[in-house]
């Protein structure tokens, strides 16, 4: 079962700031999720919706969408700004 992938307009502006080694890392982590939405490491965030999974120094934050079968990413970033 394939989930589709929904990468919101500040995500990819994110996506597309990220130096080249973290840029092909942190797009193969995302085009995973359609496979696993949930795969091992990801975490259900606190205090507010959504999933974050890990990737090097930065983080992927997402929601899960059951009933449609579709992931939307919402912020891409480093590990110590993501959660500002």
């Amino acid at each position: 079962m394939t989930w589709q992938i929904r990468i919101l307009r500040g995500a990819i502006k994110q996506l597309e700031a990220l130096p080249a080694r973290e840029y092909k890392s942190v797009k193969a982590k995302i085009l995973s999720l359609a496979e696993n939405p949930r795969p091992a490491g990801s975490q259900r965030l606190k205090g507010r919706p959504g999933y974050r999974v890990r990737q090097g120094n930065y983080r992927i934050i997402y929601d899960v969408f059951d009933q449609i079968l579709t992931v939307e990413v919402i912020r891409i970033g480093h590990r110590k700004n993501i959660y500002k």
